[in-house]
């Protein structure tokens, strides 16, 4: 996705700083990019999540907008408002919507009070799917078979099929929390997780909407999306 970005990018003769880790400083995108500002470290926690890297690059090099791309800090209202207090421009939505549909719980909650039909879930905080080793025939254990085996455990924050684990039975309940909510903190700094329901024979169609801060909006029609990766959407 970077080296698309650079590519539109240059194409409007607009200068493109890129940063990197150590681990990705001899990447491609790199070697395209006008400037390279290292983030040191290879941890996505020490480098590309770290806001305040993020925003000092930015500063630093003169740039006038952030482009997050995907995943990492690019769904986090935090950042958005991060970019915008340092008199950044954030390519992407305003903190506010970023708060509101960056986090699955959230989306769906908004989605529901709108009288859109969502899946039933049972949100599950962070310091207790780490500790799910445990789990014996308690109160989670009964919500999970309350929504009916398999169930998804399913990462709140970010997206790209990340911090997911399909659960067929009881027995695959902790460790899935535990692994999916390890991978969620480490891709998207939150280790939040949810149950619902696994749709066996899902139909995944969807409207992609753009808009510009003069109030300009476009859809992009819509997008059959059903053949996807781990899971994704």
């Amino acid at each position: 996705m970077a080296r698309r970005i650079m590519r539109s990018a240059h194409a409007m003769g607009v200068r493109c700083v890129a940063v990197a880790s150590d681990p990705d400083a001899s990447m491609p995108y790199a070697a395209e990019a006008d400037e390279v500002v290292r983030l040191p470290g290879a941890a996505p926690s020490d480098t590309y999540l770290r806001a305040d890297l993020l925003v000092e690059a930015a500063l630093t090099s003169g740039a006038d907008a952030v482009h997050p791309g995907y995943g990492f800090l690019s769904e986090r209202a935090d950042f958005a408002q991060a970019c915008t207090e340092a008199g950044l421009v954030f390519v992407g939505p305003p903190a506010a919507v970023i708060e509101t549909m960056g986090s699955k719980l959230k989306a769906k909650a908004t989605m529901a009070a709108a009288g859109v039909p969502v899946l039933p879930s049972v949100e599950v905080p962070a310091e207790v799917a780490a500790g799910a080793d445990g789990l014996g025939d308690g109160e989670l254990v009964g919500r999970a078979a309350e929504l009916g085996w398999p169930v998804l455990v399913k990462a709140s924050a970010g997206g790209g099929g990340r911090g997911m684990r399909v659960v067929e039975a009881q027995g695959g309940l902790a460790e899935a929390l535990v692994s999916a909510s390890r991978e969620a903190a480490s891709a998207f700094g939150d280790g939040t997780v949810f149950l619902e329901p696994y749709v066996t024979r899902p139909r995944h169609v969807e409207v992609q909407v753009v808009g510009d801060t003069h109030g300009n909006v476009v859809h992009l029609f819509e997008r059959e999306c059903s053949i996807q990766r781990r899971h994704q959407k």
